[in-house]
């Protein structure tokens, strides 16, 4: 695969500190302190919600796009809360992240 070929990484996550920020500012404005465990079952609690949805499209039921996108939409928030009841900065962690993942990608690529 030549560099062409190569997808490109984020160049900057700095979109994502900054909306990290503004949802740091409105938990502390909004809600009461909260340990980062409640955030980890709230987000537990969404992703599930948002796995069934999935599954109940996988069983042949109809889901309305609305509801997949309500549902994403609370686990972003979710993750969110979480990162910053921990003290992550999402936006170092996902570039981390990115870059493990495209040496791995490379060493080994997908068949």
């Amino acid at each position: 695969m030549n560099d062409e070929e190569v997808p490109r990484l984020p160049r900057s996550y700095e979109g994502l500190r900054t909306l990290q920020g503004e949802f740091a500012r409105y938990q502390e404005e909004a809600f009461p302190k909260r340990e980062p465990r409640f955030f980890a079952l709230e987000l537990a609690g969404e992703t599930g919600e948002l796995a069934n949805l999935e599954k109940k499209e996988w069983k042949g039921r109809a889901v309305e796009a609305a509801a997949y996108t309500d549902e994403a939409a609370d686990v972003m928030i979710a993750v969110m809360n979480y990162a910053n009841a921990r003290g992550i900065d999402l936006g170092e962690a996902v570039s981390d992240k990115m870059a493990k993942i495209e040496r791995i990608r490379r060493e080994r690529p997908e068949k």
